[in-house]
């Protein structure tokens, strides 16, 4: 959803290193599950992505599609997972930044009542 070249400039790579490819594209995978699992909504990299019938009308109600916000979060979870690769990390104090990934996808949380 997101292209490599922006994920590498965030985690500062070159573009022609290509050996952390194939990582960073599943961490971007995952990246896209996570918004949707916290979301409750499906996300879709365009306006034309989202599903229509053929009246033109949107089939998805609760359809997300990917703006700045939700690009920001993504590119802070690839980062985090590409930095931190284990479970667990040792000899640090650590803390969640503000304002950071929970705060840019609230807002599009889909409530279900």
């Amino acid at each position: 959803m997101l292209e490599l070249d922006i994920i590498k400039q965030h985690v500062r790579l070159e573009p022609d290193e290509t050996e952390d490819d194939a990582l960073l594209d599943t961490y971007a995978n995952s990246a896209v599950r996570y918004i949707e699992n916290h979301t409750g909504r499906k996300l879709y990299a365009t306006d034309e992505a989202v599903p229509k019938d053929t009246d033109g009308n949107v089939t998805d109600e609760h359809a997300l599609v990917l703006d700045d916000d939700l690009v920001d979060a993504m590119l802070l979870l690839i980062a985090h997972r590409y930095a931190n690769r284990e479970a667990v990390v040792v000899g640090s104090i650590s803390s969640e930044l503000p304002m950071a990934v929970k705060d840019l996808i609230e807002p599009y949380r889909h409530y279900f009542f």
